[in-house]
């Protein structure tokens, strides 16, 4: 099969990558949680782009999990938790036309909102343990991404990219809740990736790999450690209705590299990791110019965890390139 020309413009209408702050876990560490989830940077939707132009994002995700093992909370230690999440994101970004040190450079802001249904059994300070269920809704935490770079020379089939997000404690955060949407403390997330495409078989392969660095939560006095993820995936792409599909695998690991510090810290180093895949499918519809829309759907179940809720991950994304 031949696909050089639809596979040329799919590259050319992908677009920035975005994670989202939610209540599910993505390793151990305060709350179980991190800013950090997996699937946000896997496939070809979230690929920095290569060419100028302006993007809107939207994104969905559903999150639902258990855990035995007690876990650190803004209320305090909480075991057999339960905890279902739908997050809905709004993302905007722009590529410029002047290159930044031979890359294509873009800027992209993300503004996550959470609804959260947790419950589980806290333990008292007197040593007895007591459920707590708690739903809340709210904003989560504003994510930026100030730098976006990705370097493609026209008829190579590789593309390498170097993304910094930040994310900033701006979400709806209580000490004593047992659930929240913010984390109340701030990450960056150095993260470099590595594409390759092969446009005549239209096969594509996608690696992401980071290292997330946590501030302290003031409130707590909990600083989580620092994260170490892996994001990739393979897809096929095929025309189909004058568009293009894609269908591909993704999977995912995430390890906690650090101990959790600081005085609040109660069950010492406190490691966790995760490990997960899913299948992914996706449409691409070119509108006329440089204007498309892409879709796509992916599913992630956990595989391997420790110390930490395990589920799965229910992925909609929808883009308007224009």
């Amino acid at each position: 099969m031949t696909c050089l020309k639809p596979q040329r413009t799919l590259l050319s209408i992908v677009i920035g990558a975005v994670v989202l702050a939610t209540p599910a876990l993505a390793s151990a560490g305060e709350g179980g949680t991190s800013h950090i989830t997996p699937g946000a940077m896997a496939t070809l939707i979230d690929n920095p782009p290569t060419g100028p132009g302006t993007f809107a994002k939207a994104m969905y995700l559903h999150y639902s999990g258990r855990a035995s093992a007690q876990i650190p909370t803004a209320v305090g230690l909480a075991g057999n938790l339960d905890a279902r999440s739908s997050t809905f994101a709004l993302i905007g970004g722009h590529t410029f036309g002047e290159k930044v040190l031979g890359a294509s450079y873009t800027v992209v802001a993300a503004l996550p909102y959470t609804s959260l249904e947790i419950s589980g059994y806290v333990a008292a300070p007197n040593g007895a343990t007591a459920r707590r269920a708690n739903t809340v809704s709210g904003f989560g935490d504003i994510t930026l991404i100030p730098a976006m770079l990705a370097w493609k020379a026209p008829e190579s089939p590789w593309q390498f990219n170097v993304v910094l997000p930040i994310y900033a404690p701006t979400g709806s955060y209580e000490l004593g809740r047992l659930g929240n949407t913010g984390l109340n403390y701030w990450t960056v997330d150095p993260t470099v990736g590595v594409v390759y495409s092969d446009t005549k078989r239209g096969l594509n392969a996608l690696l992401h790999a980071g290292l997330a660095f946590n501030s302290e939560n003031p409130d707590t006095k909990y600083r989580s450690g620092n994260l170490l993820h892996f994001d990739g995936a393979v897809q096929q792409i095929l025309p189909v209705g004058g568009g293009l599909m894609t269908l591909g695998v993704e999977a995912f690991h995430f390890t906690q590299v650090s101990c959790d510090s600081g005085a609040g810290t109660t069950l010492g180093c406190f490691k966790g990791r995760t490990s997960g895949l899913g299948p992914a499918i996706g449409y691409v519809r070119p509108l006329g110019g440089t204007e498309s829309v892409a879709f796509e759907l992916k599913w992630l179940t956990e595989t391997g965890t420790e110390k930490r809720l395990k589920g799965d991950y229910l992925w909609l994304k929808a883009v308007y390139k224009f």
